[in-house]
């Protein structure tokens, strides 16, 4: 009797485990569609905007090319980033001029209302199997940018000795955060199918 009743509390963990998958996308959802709102998050992505195809169009100077201080031909972006923590103005208003905080701000609102579709597949599964496939379909786009954004890998800088590893496969620190969106498109799938059996199974 007691080994039926742990069989049965066993089986029953998965709807906890698919419950709390749906928080957790929640969380990650809200908070980082959240922080689009502001300046730096905002000026964080147009890298990955810029040298999309899919979402390029939203900027003013996409495909603007200039000259750099060593007389390189670079996408004009690369010249007015504010690092995170920094504040230049003039680099805030070309990112203004450039459309980056309104695309972000609109971004960010369609990733926070994703996330509360995935959420609300706990007590409804219809909208959880929207929301569900959305943070696929999102989370392929994110991947994408492995292929489109130069960013993602260590660039090669020079210095004292030959710079080792650099280019593909070496990802830089943006590269390692958008490899992580792999997890969140298995997510979302999952969550999908589990919503939708949940929508088909018969009363």
């Amino acid at each position: 009797m007691q080994n039926t009743r742990l069989y049965s509390r066993l089986l029953r963990l998965d709807t906890y485990a698919f419950n709390f998958l749906r928080i957790s996308i929640f969380i990650v959802m809200a908070w980082i569609g959240g922080l689009k709102a502001f300046q730096y998050e905002a000026d964080g992505i147009v890298p990955f905007v810029a040298n999309s195809p899919l979402m390029s169009f939203f900027y003013k100077n996409a495909g603007n090319k200039v000259f750099n201080e060593d007389q390189k031909l670079v996408s004009e972006y690369t010249l007015y980033k504010n690092p995170e923590g920094k504040v230049v103005k003039k680099n805030i208003d070309w990112q203004t001029e450039n459309g980056t905080y309104v695309f972000s701000y609109g971004l960010g609102s369609m990733i926070v209302v994703i996330g509360i579709l995935v959420l609300l597949g706990i007590w409804f599964p219809k909208i959880g199997a929207l929301g569900g496939a959305l943070t696929f379909l999102m989370s392929l786009v994110t991947l994408s940018f492995l292929i489109t954004t130069p960013e993602v890998y260590v660039p090669n800088m020079g210095g004292d000795y030959p710079t080792p590893q650099f280019g593909f496969p070496y990802l830089s620190g943006a590269g390692r955060l958008v490899l992580k969106d792999i997890i969140m498109m298995a997510g979302g799938l999952v969550l999908f199918s589990d919503s939708l059996k949940k929508v088909t199974k018969p009363f």
